[in-house]
């Protein structure tokens, strides 16, 4: 899973125990360095991004139209260092690290250079899209505190998980359905690896087959069945499409295509 970010003992050698396996031994040091290897890229992605975002931030304050400079500013990075270093830096990229950092203003203390991060740049990109300032605080500390994988926060986060804890007159009934039906996102111990964000980030290619949701799996190896369900005149048409608007972007998981009706669908 997408680990979180914790202050845990970075040295593998003082983890190691030897069992009376050596499978079982060989298996631990691999996922161990494995995970740690993914805490430092992980912390050094969040602090990148919170800097940079900091640092667009104080280049808005300087220009007398602040709106239209901020623009201008981030079309000018963009194409510089879209250009420079490649993937990662196109402008929905740049107002994602300009609204991390005005979202979480205090997660580095730039005077005495510290920083107080606790989750990976892949839950703060999901605790973003939350417009509820105490729904988003209450998110961060869950994740934390209870370990979530960032598929575990996006379901959460998707499915009103906060205000239905809130509204119901259950709760315990509500905590053991999200468990339940987040079970299989909590396991993968290795989705970290399969983060595109941090192949992205250290300049490696990134395989989107390995981030498809079992359901994107499911439908992709019974395709047949599930046009016919949908109805008459279906075509698939891709998956995993990338969508980039300037502030935003987005992966539609499947998209499909009604030659009938001549309009476009799509499931996220």
């Amino acid at each position: 899973m997408n680990e979180l970010i914790k202050n845990e003992n970075t040295d593998i050698m003082g983890i190691y125990q030897k069992s009376e396996n050596i499978l079982t031994d060989v298996e631990s040091i691999i996922e161990t360095s494995q995970r740690q290897a993914y805490h430092v890229v992980d912390d050094i992605l969040v602090q990148r991004n919170w800097l940079i975002g900091y640092r667009i931030a104080e280049e808005e304050m300087d220009g007398s139209d602040r709106a239209e400079y901020g623009t201008n500013i981030i079309k000018m990075l963009s194409k510089e260092l879209t250009h420079k270093y490649g993937k990662g830096y196109d402008r929905s990229n740049l107002y994602h690290y300009l609204r991390f950092y005005k979202t979480f203003p205090e997660i580095i203390d730039t005077a005495c250079r510290q920083s107080h991060i606790r989750l990976s740049w892949s839950h703060y990109r999901i605790l973003l899209q939350v417009k509820d300032s105490a729904a988003r605080s209450w998110y961060e500390k869950e994740t934390y505190e209870q370990t979530w994988s960032v598929r575990t926060l996006q379901r959460n986060v998707n499915t009103q998980y906060y205000h239905r804890i809130l509204q119901s007159q259950n709760r315990e009934a509500v905590e053991q359905e999200m468990c339940e039906k987040t079970s299989t996102f909590q396991s993968d111990k290795l989705e970290f690896i399969k983060n595109p964000v941090i192949a992205e980030f250290l300049g490696l290619p990134s395989n989107i087959d390995l981030t498809e949701t079992e359901l994107e799996k499911s439908i992709i190896s019974n395709i047949q069945k599930f046009l016919m369900e949908l109805g008459k005149g279906y075509a698939f048409v891709a998956r995993q499409q990338h969508i980039r608007t300037e502030k935003e972007d987005y992966f539609i998981d499947l998209v499909f295509y009604n030659y009938i009706l001549s309009v476009l669908f799509w499931l996220i």
